[in-house]
């Protein structure tokens, strides 16, 4: 026996009129009011763009300064642990996650933790440390100490046995300045085993010289970011891909991109 459907116009507004209305659930990043937006092409992509936005309260995203190209990591980007929803239960089929040694810069959105460098302070706002050639961050998955910044005074040198990651790379790589400025970009803090370790944004060794995981960019472009971050804004650092970032900024409440 069949009956009559209502217009779905008619269901939608019925709807409407019996549900409560209701704020937006809270995202993690939420008091973020300046965040820097990385995208590349695709999963696979090496180059993108930086951007920076600011906004007051929960405002609209104003931009801030113009576009500048970075590098990522030499096999592009994927799925990491950051404020985002893990990426187990939320990537689409075939998404790459983000594994250690797997040369991809982790994608989400991530708290930007501490600057840090070769000289003794540097002009940033955000907490800065100075790094010398016993500071390590361990890439070690089975070590006790992995994803952290070490010093080899406290911790002993065994505890650094194996790491690829020497803080002070001009003291042990032929003069390498990358590490000269950069800050932490927080990716897998709670220190899961195999899911990615010491990803920062740091200064390029050209600007076709992909990372290791990281988000490259110029001397220039850094000392921007890092004059202009303010820790009391809450700074979030989001990398995605073009087309991720087109389906994720409305729901996400990230600033759209201009076209």
């Amino acid at each position: 026996m069949s009956r009559s459907l209502l217009p779905a116009a008619l269901l939608a507004l019925s709807a409407c009129a019996q549900a409560p209305a209701r704020s937006p659930a809270p995202l993690a990043w939420d008091d973020a009011r300046q965040v820097v937006v990385v995208t590349t092409d695709e999963w696979s992509s090496v180059h993108g763009t930086l951007r920076r936005f600011a906004r007051s309260g929960t405002g609209d995203w104003q931009p801030v300064g113009g576009a500048q190209p970075i590098v990522v990591g030499r096999s592009g980007s994927g799925w990491g642990l950051g404020l985002n929803p893990e990426p187990d239960a939320s990537v689409s089929v075939g998404d790459p996650i983000k594994r250690e040694g797997d040369g991809r810069a982790p994608a989400g959105v991530f708290v930007i933790g501490t600057a840090f460098g070769y000289a003794a302070g540097a002009g940033t706002a955000m907490p800065y440390q100075a790094m010398d050639a016993g500071d390590w961050c361990m890439d070690v998955s089975g070590s006790p100490l992995y994803n952290r910044i070490v010093d080899v005074d406290q911790v002993g040198d065994a505890a650094v046995r194996g790491s690829t990651e020497p803080m002070r790379r001009d003291l042990h790589a032929d003069g390498d300045q990358r590490y000269r400025l950069g800050f932490v970009i927080e990716h897998n803090p709670a220190a899961v085993p195999m899911a990615g370790s010491c990803i920062f944004a740091h200064l390029w060794k050209t600007p076709d010289t992909a990372t290791a995981g990281c988000t490259a960019m110029a001397p220039a472009t850094m000392d921007a970011v890092l004059d202009w971050l303010d820790p009391a804004m809450h700074p979030v650092f989001v990398l995605l891909p073009a087309d991720e970032y087109d389906a994720l900024h409305s729901a996400w409440r990230l600033p759209e991109l201009p076209r």
